[in-house]
């Protein structure tokens, strides 16, 4: 059983609304064009995309698109995490080599191989805190916090028990290097810009 099948099986035993009931009534919702949306812990969270916002997506992509073909590099795609009501529309997702959607058209957050999450205003708890956690919980390899209000990126690897057990910070100029991980290269943020 996959983490998917598994979550969504216990949601379902648990007789609470599920994932997938929460995203259909937002798609039958009038959402503004810009706005992403997800689900942290069963909460809906709507924001726009800033421009800053964009421009370390695009230069995440670009760099990662070096190594990675296109159909393994996603951005905004949901995917299910664990924990309770989770489905997060990450800025930035690499899926494992030979990664496949269920039968349903999802990607399993078990084959996920490096999250980037770009802060927004007024969310950032979401991505230092229960997103970090969640990508830890499924064994995200490598998770990236870019903070452009701090000028600041955060790497967390190593994966054990539920938490992140190495975290670097490096401000925004500095090099990223996940030689040592399953992304093989050295990322760089010298032209993030600063919101």
């Amino acid at each position: 059983m996959t983490v998917l099948e598994d979550r969504i099986a216990m949601a379902e035993s648990d007789n609470t609304t599920t994932l997938d009931e929460m995203f259909e009534r937002l798609e039958k919702m009038p959402v503004p064009e810009g706005y992403k949306v997800e689900i942290v812990e069963g909460t809906v969270f709507m924001s726009p995309q800033r421009d800053a916002h964009w421009e370390i997506i695009l230069d995440f992509v670009e760099q990662l698109r070096v190594k990675y073909p296109r159909q393994r590099v996603k951005s905004d795609v949901r995917i299910d995490y664990p924990g309770h009501l989770n489905g997060f529309a990450t800025d930035v997702t690499v899926m494992a080599e030979g990664a496949a959607r269920s039968e349903d058209g999802r990607w399993d957050c078990g084959e996920v191989e490096f999250v980037a999450e770009v802060v927004s205003r007024g969310i950032a708890a979401n991505d230092y805190g229960p997103k970090k956690a969640a990508y830890a919980e499924a064994g995200v390899p490598v998770y990236v916090i870019a903070d452009p209000y701090r000028g600041e990126c955060h790497v967390l690897t190593h994966p054990r028990d539920g938490k992140y057990a190495l975290e670097v910070k490096a401000d925004f100029g500095e090099e990223l290097d996940l030689t040592g991980t399953p992304v093989g290269l050295v990322l760089k943020t010298g032209e993030f810009p600063r919101d």
